[in-house]
């Protein structure tokens, strides 16, 4: 699956403040997103980050 900067994508599991959607902030070996509720900002490695993922998320 592709993934690219500004997209909203949905994870498996739940972010402690209960939002699993997260957006894209970069890509490449490691993925750094931001969760839509709480703004926390992550640093995932690729692997881990691509097992997370569920879905794409469409129009948000």
């Amino acid at each position: 699956m592709k993934f690219s900067v500004g997209e909203v994508v949905q994870f498996r599991k739940k972010h402690p403040c209960g939002e699993d959607r997260w957006e894209i902030l970069r890509t490449g070996m490691d993925f750094r997103i931001k969760c839509i509720e709480c703004g926390r900002v992550i640093m995932l490695p690729r692997p881990k980050f691509e097992k997370s993922v569920k879905k794409k998320v469409t129009g948000d």
